[in-house]
């Protein structure tokens, strides 16, 4: 083995080349002396390096778990990605998201990166365990999103097909329906944000231009631009704000109005919605 120096960003350039896990690309360059085209043969030669430039193809399948804590105050999401719904039907792969899944649960990492520098098992990250699957599999692995939610009490919505899973936190505990009424009407629905309050400033601008426009286009004076696109505005929020929605079990109430009529001071305080 050569006594060459291998950096961290050598190891992480050869993984980011190859899709191989993280030690193997250490060994790699150990053997190869620090040289890259050695250590992506050596790989090849190992079966390692099946996935080596994946980075242009797109990962849309896959499959996303939702799963709470057992006193339903935190909730996460994952999703394992892949490219074809033959590998996201594989039972060994489900069990990768799971474990992930598991994992995440247990340590409510701030953000993705922090995910997948944890430890998964047998001494590597998560991180090295997904670039092993790009190897093992021959496609494009990637662990494409990590949602944390907390609240008084967290619900979940998991479709049937792996595909769409939902949190959402209400203000107060104790209404497992109706958060799980609610957070189905989100993956039903797909609203935006929780109310008008939180919708990102750039949709709003996005939608009053757009209102100006078709105002504009139907031949309305300039002057009344702005008025009659605030009032396509107020609609949008209406129409794409989960409290404002109409309640798909009821729709001669909003989702607010389902929940107040449980207990006046129940609401939604987050959601979040991942889907494939």
């Amino acid at each position: 083995m050569s006594d060459v120096k291998i950096s961290t960003a050598d190891i992480q350039k050869l993984r980011e080349m190859t899709g191989a896990g993280m030690m193997d690309c250490k060994k790699a360059l150990e053997e190869a002396g620090g040289d890259f085209e050695g250590a992506v043969d050596a790989l090849r030669k190992k079966g390692i390096a099946k996935a080596a430039k994946r980075e242009d193809r797109e990962a849309r399948e896959g499959v996303v778990i939702a799963q709470t804590n057992n006193d339903q105050t935190k909730g996460i999401i994952v999703a394992l990605q892949c490219e074809t719904d033959f590998v996201a039907r594989n039972e060994g792969f489900i069990a990768i998201t799971q474990k992930i899944a598991d994992i995440a649960l247990a340590n409510c990492p701030a953000n993705l990166e922090a995910l997948l520098d944890l430890p998964y098992e047998g001494g590597i990250s998560i991180r090295e365990k997904v670039g092993e699957q790009n190897g093992i599999i021959g496609e494009k692995i990637e662990l494409g999103r990590y949602e944390l939610v907390e609240g008084a009490q967290v619900l979940t919505y998991n479709h049937s097909n792996n595909k769409r899973s939902v949190l959402v936190a209400l203000t107060k505990a104790g209404f497992e329906d109706a958060g799980r009424n609610v957070a189905m009407q989100i993956a039903a629905m797909n609203p935006v944000s929780v109310s008008k309050d939180d919708v990102d400033p750039k949709i709003v601008e996005k939608e009053i231009e757009i209102g100006k426009e078709l105002a504009r286009n139907e031949g309305k004076p300039e002057d009344m631009l702005e008025k009659i696109a605030l009032g396509r505005l107020n609609k949008f929020f209406q129409e794409n704000t989960l409290l404002s929605q109409k309640y798909v079990k009821d729709n001669n109430v909003s989702v607010l109005q389902y929940l107040q009529s449980l207990d006046k001071g129940l609401t939604v305080s987050a959601f979040k919605l991942v889907s494939l």
